[in-house]
């Protein structure tokens, strides 16, 4: 927390940066109290916060998306604008939190993909919740802000996520991964330092329209297989307490689609902690080779991928400089995570980017990234 010295000096405003994330590994294990491995990045969005002096109005002016919201602490409600509701649900679950909550003017601008995958959402909401914390002195720790920030997606968002975005967006450490385990939520940081090679994020550009019912779809499938066999074993009902071979002898009752969707979470929740292994050893080749096992998971078992995706990953595979490609985030849209050497990026980033237009008419983008700090106040 700021000292009242601190709060003094800068006249109650503050600047604050929020960073995206990307995740190595653990697609749809964190809803899962499966393990993942994310790090924030060098993407933020900014935001610049002020008292107003009124009790209950609330102005937040985006750069990126040219609109302004004003809201009224005393009477939120869902918006109609995308971006709103995260904002809102913030404020909603302040509310509910603390009675220290007033009017505050904020501007924001962004330099977070939106729509790739990267999780500007959680930006959004743990930026802005770190914020109003600092500014109103409210005492809620990191814990906190994050757990509130997953409330605020449920709520007025309608995303039933985990909690691995809004995790690595407030306790993100640079040049670190982190590896979470999203039951206990016990973490360590992983030094992360691939050099030769970069991570380098392309983006399909595209965000099909499953993509926020297609992921809690799949929740609600992984839970009822989950629901399934831990009935059926007599334990207590977490993908912690069971096993392939339990979901085996339940193949006939779970059927083809919930027998793959157990199967997925077991399977990358074991990825996720040898991908672990392999960066603590610098066995960067082991790490490339899970990539691409997560994606054809997340083709197969958990259909979460799409035809762009699927087609980044299928180019990367016949390129001597990259040792791992895999679509990453929600699914049905966003981004691939590649692995490759920092001097095949610039002509690598050139084939794929001819090959995807002529296929899909459809220009690509990317960018390099690094793990990177965690939300923050800009000093």
């Amino acid at each position: 927390m700021l000292t009242g010295t601190q709060k003094s000096e800068i006249s109650f405003n503050l600047e604050v940066a929020a960073p995206g994330r990307i995740n190595l590994i653990g697609e749809h294990t964190d809803y899962n109290d499966g393990f993942v491995l994310p790090a924030a990045i060098d993407k933020c969005i900014v935001m610049k916060l002020r008292i107003n002096g009124t009790k209950s109005r609330c102005t937040i002016k985006s750069k990126g998306f040219d609109s302004i919201l004003v809201a009224d602490l005393y009477n939120l409600k869902p918006g109609t604008e995308g971006w709103h509701n995260y904002v809102l649900g913030v404020l909603n679950e302040l509310q509910l939190a603390t009675q220290s909550l007033k009017g505050f003017d904020c501007e924001m601008e962004t330099n977070v993909p939106v729509g790739s995958g990267v999780s500007s959402s959680a930006a959004l909401e743990c930026g802005l919740a770190f914020g109003l914390n600092e500014l109103f002195d409210l005492g809620l720790d990191k814990w906190q802000l994050a757990k509130l920030g997953q409330r605020a997606e449920h709520s007025f968002v309608g995303t039933k996520c985990g909690i691995m975005d809004q995790f690595a967006s407030i306790f993100g450490k640079k040049n670190h991964s982190m590896l979470l385990d999203c039951q206990s939520l016990d973490f360590e940081y992983i030094p992360t330092n691939i050099s030769p090679y970069v991570i380098l994020m392309l983006n399909t550009n595209v965000i099909h329209n499953l993509s926020t019912s297609g992921y809690n779809i799949r929740r609600e499938e992984s839970a009822s297989g989950l629901k399934i066999v831990s009935g059926r074993f007599g334990v207590a009902n977490s993908f912690r307490n069971i096993t392939q071979n339990m979901v085996n002898q339940c193949r006939e009752e779970l059927g083809d689609i919930l027998f793959r969707r157990c199967s997925y979470v077991l399977e990358e929740n074991q990825r996720v902690l040898e991908a672990a292994k392999a960066l603590k050893n610098n066995d960067l080749v082991r790490l490339g080779e899970l990539l691409y096992e997560s994606h054809e998971g997340q083709r197969v078992k958990y259909e979460v991928s799409c035809p762009e995706l699927d087609f980044l990953v299928k180019f990367s595979k016949d390129e001597s400089g990259i040792l791992g490609s895999r679509m990453m985030g929600g699914g049905f849209g966003g981004c691939t995570l590649n692995i490759i050497h920092k001097d095949a990026v610039s002509s690598y980033v050139e084939r794929a980017s001819r090959a995807y237009e002529k296929t899909f008419k459809i220009k690509l983008s990317y960018f390099i990234t690094v793990p990177s700090e965690g939300t923050s106040i800009v000093t």
